[in-house]
Parts: structure tokens; sequence; C-alpha cells
């Protein structure tokens, strides 16, 4: 039985990774995800 419903535990989230990596996209202007890289490399082409 959860105590809490909808609620998860992320270690990544608990170290920093997420928010680092945020941080590095904001930066760049690049996103680290590979379906947020295609999108803009879509849109860059002109694809959509």
């Amino acid at each position: 039985m959860k105590i809490f419903p909808g609620l998860t535990f992320s270690w990544k989230r608990a170290l920093g990774v997420t928010a680092a990596k945020r941080k590095i996209s904001r930066a760049t202007g690049v996103p680290l995800t590979r379906q947020g890289r295609r999108s803009k490399l879509g849109k860059w082409m002109g694809m959509k």
C-alpha cells in the first residue's frame, strides 16, 4: 500500500543530474534529449 500516491523516487533528481542537464541545455541552446535534438535539427532544416 502506498502512503502518498503519485510520489516516486528518482536518483537522478536526488543527485542533481536533472538540474545540471537543464542548466547545460539552457546555456548552450542545444537540448540533451534525443527527441529534443531531433526536433531542433528538423526545425533548423525546415522540416517542420
